[in-house]
């Protein structure tokens, strides 16, 4: 391997790496100041995950956290902060599970038609913070943090009774979807079932390397997320790949719910999962939007997120993990920063000793040159 790439990889696997060393080591400072041991809470963790049905869980989870992710590094690669992926898989989620339990069609259909739902809808919340930013110049930050607030009470109101909603219990819900439209799992016996949409999510990481960086498109959208100004003198339409960006993210964001919606609970209700578009934030930071470090990522954060709930069983609070979580997303800012740093510091040494080589050539063959004329 030639020394560049060697330091392209350090570089790449320094800011994750120093990131969870310094989110491990605080944590363990929180631990020793509350009075507990530092280091039994991780063994009791890495214990848990040994497990079969917690590592089912663990990728279950992983999976809807990759796909979250992925949303949220769509949007990183334009420079754009679709901040509003967690209402746009919710309403998402909302809106398909709504047509499932209306519409019923073969597996054949039914499925690829949920899903297109799914995408559309996210797709479409999105594409309206994407109008407002190319047309209006209104931040994408205000405009997705606003539409998540209009997504929870648009959800809430489609499922009051007199819309869409089915009361079960104390549980207000959308009514339980036809079986056409349940994803197949991967049955694992008596550790449980992984989601087929896994595999999808699998899908999606290897589409959005190849789009990215085997594509015109994708080579316009990262040249316009680097520099605008220089994007548009080569001919690319900035704010259309705005637009565009911001709607691919919506429409990958749709699909975050999937997993859980057609593979598990088949409805959606008061209980579904939330928070995940903001959790897919600090996993696409983590993974510095590459999709293999996105995995990882999601990995860890499904690890922590499932290993921990054993915790409040050894007289420790699971809310450790979160803290952890919290303080790598911290720990990511600031060390990908240092790195950063270190690594542009490293490039100028690198181009100044190419340069001093370059002259001590250019310097030897002047010499050369008149040694040969006085010899003549």
């Amino acid at each position: 391997m030639k020394k560049f790439d060697k330091e392209r990889l350090l570089l790449a696997l320094a800011g994750p790496v120093i990131a969870l060393v310094a989110a491990m080591v605080l944590t363990s400072v929180v631990l020793l100041a509350s009075g507990k041991s530092p280091i039994e809470p991780y063994t009791l963790m890495f214990e848990q995950a040994t497990y079969s049905d917690v590592q089912v869980l663990i990728i279950n989870e992983a999976g809807m956290y990759y796909l979250a992710a992925l949303a949220v590094a769509i949007g990183f690669r334009m420079n754009l902060f679709n901040i509003g992926v967690d209402g746009q898989y919710r309403l998402a989620a909302m809106v398909t599970a709504v047509v499932g339990a209306h519409v019923s069609l073969p597996s054949g259909l039914q499925l690829p038609l949920l899903i297109l739902v799914a995408m559309l809808t996210g797709a479409f919340w999105a594409g309206i913070a994407g109008v407002l930013k190319t047309t209006r110049g209104v931040s994408e930050v205000v405009a997705t943090i606003m539409l998540n607030a209009i997504a929870t009470s648009l959800i809430a109101w489609l499922t009051l009774d007199e819309n869409f909603g089915v009361p079960v219990g104390n549980n207000q819900t959308t009514g339980v979807m036809h079986k056409s439209g349940w994803f197949p799992g991967i049955d694992m016996g008596a550790s449980g079932e992984i989601y087929g949409f896994v595999i999808l999510a699998v899908v999606a990481g290897v589409l959005y390397w190849l789009v990215l960086n085997r594509t015109r498109f994708g080579f316009d959208l990262r040249a316009t997320g680097a520099s605008q100004s220089a994007a548009a003198a080569s001919g690319v339409n900035a704010k259309r790949m705005m637009l565009t960006a911001m709607v691919l993210s919506g429409a990958v964001a749709g699909l975050a719910g999937m997993p859980i919606l057609l593979g598990d609970v088949h409805t959606y209700s008061l209980s579904f999962p939330t928070g995940l578009g903001f959790t897919g934030i600090g996993i696409a930071l983590l993974g510095r939007n590459n999709p293999v470090g996105i995995a990882l990522a999601s990995l860890l954060w499904a690890f922590l997120a499932k290993a921990s709930q054993a915790l409040d069983y050894e007289g420790y609070d699971k809310e450790i993990a979160v803290i952890m979580q919290g303080l790598i997303v911290i720990a990511v800012v600031v060390s990908y920063e240092a790195v950063r740093r270190w690594g542009l510091k490293r490039q100028q040494q690198r181009v100044g000793e190419e340069l001093a080589a370059a002259a001590r050539a250019q310097h030897n063959g002047t010499n050369d040159s008149v040694k040969e004329v006085a010899a003549r």
